[in-house]
């Protein structure tokens, strides 16, 4: 494998200098890297939580009635 220095405004130049095909590429694996590094996150944090017995469904109700409301601010 060879590796060659490169500066982040050589790799922009390079990237504006592609096809768009190329470009819309480069773009997925950036988005899917991203979202690898959200959901790894995610879960780690689900994970650190203590485990939640029990839920009723009046809090679940509760839940989805906060939700709406904060959809419609």
């Amino acid at each position: 494998m060879i590796q060659l220095p490169i500066t982040l405004e050589q790799l922009i130049t390079t990237v504006q200098q592609l096809q768009p095909s190329d470009r819309a590429q480069v773009a997925k694996a950036l988005i899917q890297i991203e979202l690898k590094s959200d959901l790894t996150n995610l879960l780690e944090e689900l994970y650190s939580q203590p485990p939640i017995d029990e839920i009723t469904d009046a809090e679940i109700m509760n839940e989805i009635k906060a939700v709406r409301q904060q959809s419609r601010i």
